[in-house]
């Protein structure tokens, strides 16, 4: 069996596996490197609020110098800084009040009785025993990135063991379908160990390199090994592909669990951000009420009035909160989307085999 493809990327459409791996690691690194997911994921968000604020800042000033009516009129006639500025005020207030929502409804995850707090611990502490009797380990490291680390690698030991046992058989179709398996293995864990080694869990870096391991597709073509060639498959190498399955089936749940830590990290940081800008916001709000009329500042700094760079100033200050809040929830959803799918599930349809159909 061909698995050429078989790391299939899901981009903006939606998948539950991660990026390509194996001979088609490259072009899915390509689409992981987009400008696109590179704007959504990767960048700072703090880094691209400012750009967005810069770029809508730079628009209102050219757009002064277009020819159309010029601001200083708009204000005297129309009262324009009055009705522009004060829709802020309650927009502004409105948004730090859906901060305060957001805090509970993230710190409510976090409360509950002793007996719910000790299922939580119960629970946890079994996943990660489970996992290093899996994964042949004494102890599993603490560190979310160090344990998806020592998943993936326990996934290319399993890949080795699974090499060695078809050394030996007849089958020669058996042989290239578990070389060609296994290569994918080793090269997709590859990329992602390089990415987990110095990820800091708070950072996009440890859910960047979970999601770029397509274990659902791993998943799937080992059980059409198993299916396709049933009758030439050794117990040994039936029993390591058992183990195989086995080991990533713990990588979902992993990568489902520091997905949600993550969503609670980025949500916090959100609200933090949004109440330290509010009240700021709301100042410069007022300021530009109660104190910018026609009047103010006369003149024109490179050859712009400065009303037009106070009022365009003012603006961009007025829409930071909801610029930061956009900033955020764009790489939360587009996560979300990229992982809707947990264990052998593959929804991005422009990327599969005929096989799959």
């Amino acid at each position: 069996m061909s698995n050429a493809n078989s790391g299939s990327t899901d981009d903006d459409d939606g998948d539950g596996n991660g990026s390509a791996s194996g001979p088609g690691d490259t072009e899915s690194t390509e689409r992981l490197g987009g400008l696109k997911l590179w704007l959504l994921l990767r960048i700072n968000r703090l880094i691209l609020t400012a750009s967005i604020l810069l770029a809508v800042f730079v628009l209102l000033v050219v757009t002064s110098q277009i020819g159309l009516t010029p601001l200083r009129e708009i204000v005297a006639n129309q009262d324009g800084i009055e009705f522009l500025f004060s829709a802020f005020i309650g927009a502004i207030i409105t948004g730090t009040s859906i901060v305060v929502t957001i805090n509970q409804l993230v710190l409510s995850q976090e409360l509950g009785a002793v007996g719910s707090q000790r299922s939580r611990m119960q629970a946890s502490v079994g996943f990660r025993q489970d996992t290093e009797e899996t994964i042949s380990e004494d102890i599993s490291p603490p560190e979310p990135a160090g344990f998806l680390f020592e998943l993936v690698d326990g996934v290319q030991e399993r890949a080795n063991e699974l090499e060695s046992a078809v050394e030996d058989e007849r089958d020669e179709e058996l042989r290239a379908a578990i070389d060609d398996y296994t290569e994918n293995v080793r090269e997709n864990a590859k990329h992602v160990k390089e990415d987990l080694k110095d990820a800091q869990f708070g950072t996009f870096e440890v859910i960047w390199g979970a999601l770029k391991y397509n274990y659902s597709r791993k998943i799937y073509d080992a059980r059409k090994i198993r299916v396709d060639h049933q009758s030439s498959l050794s117990e040994e190498a039936n029993d390591r592909l058992d183990e195989m399955i086995e080991t990533l089936k713990l990588f979902g749940p992993a990568r489902e669990h520091f997905k949600t830590l993550y969503f609670q990290w980025e949500l916090i940081n959100l609200s933090r951000g949004l109440l330290y800008i509010a009240v700021p916001a709301l100042t410069v709000m007022a300021i530009m009420i109660m104190y910018i009329d026609a009047s103010a500042l006369p003149g024109t700094t490179l050859g712009v009035d400065n009303l037009v760079w106070l009022t365009s100033a003012g603006f961009v200050i007025g829409i930071s909160p909801f610029v930061l809040f956009i900033a955020y929830i764009l790489r939360i959803a587009t996560i979300a989307k990229r992982t809707l799918a947990m264990g052998p599930f593959i929804l991005r349809e422009s990327e599969r085999e005929e096989d799959l159909g």
